[in-house]
């Protein structure tokens, strides 16, 4: 830093060595992805029908809130967040805690939209090197956005014909 300059956080403690070391996490797992996919002669689709693209985005979604706001996968963000409070919607919130990469981590995996990219890699790169397991995956995620709605629509209607 210059003298005169201020950091770029503006004094908070920003794990940008964290970031770095996820952002790079991420960009060689889909290095690694591409290059066997290669080596195995995998032929990449030319197009993805807006139907996979629906189910992709649907299970990104879904896999997303599973692993960054679902209690049962708490035991997987302890180590990197604590609990904060649990919300009404029968999910938890949870803060990064920790410095450097281990607070780098807790964001990323308490925040739904920023695991989101995570999970779309996965789920893309199962889609590309099997599609039908991917699609599979996709559906089976998709099916649960749809139970949840479900749910969320039958405790409405109890809620209106109690009160």
């Amino acid at each position: 830093m210059m003298d005169g300059e201020e950091p770029y956080d503006g004094g908070e403690d920003t794990p940008l060595g964290g970031y770095a070391a996820l952002a790079t996490t991420f960009a060689a797992g889909a290095g690694v992805l591409a290059v066997t996919a290669r080596r195995r002669g995998l032929r990449l689709p030319d197009a993805v029908p807006v139907w996979d693209v629906a189910l992709l985005g649907t299970a990104t979604f879904k896999a997303s809130r599973l692993l960054t706001k679902d209690k049962v996968t708490s035991f997987l963000r302890a180590p990197f967040t604590r609990r904060e409070r649990e919300s009404d919607a029968n999910e938890v919130m949870d803060a990064p805690r920790g410095t450097g990469l281990r607070r780098a981590v807790g964001e990323l995996i308490s925040c739904p939209f920023c695991t989101s990219a995570w999970v779309a890699g996965g789920l893309v790169g199962t889609y590309a090197v099997a599609p039908r397991a991917g699609r599979l995956l996709c559906a089976g995620l998709t099916a649960v956005v749809v139970s949840d709605w479900l749910q969320y629509a039958w405790s409405l209607t109890e809620q209106k014909s109690e009160g």
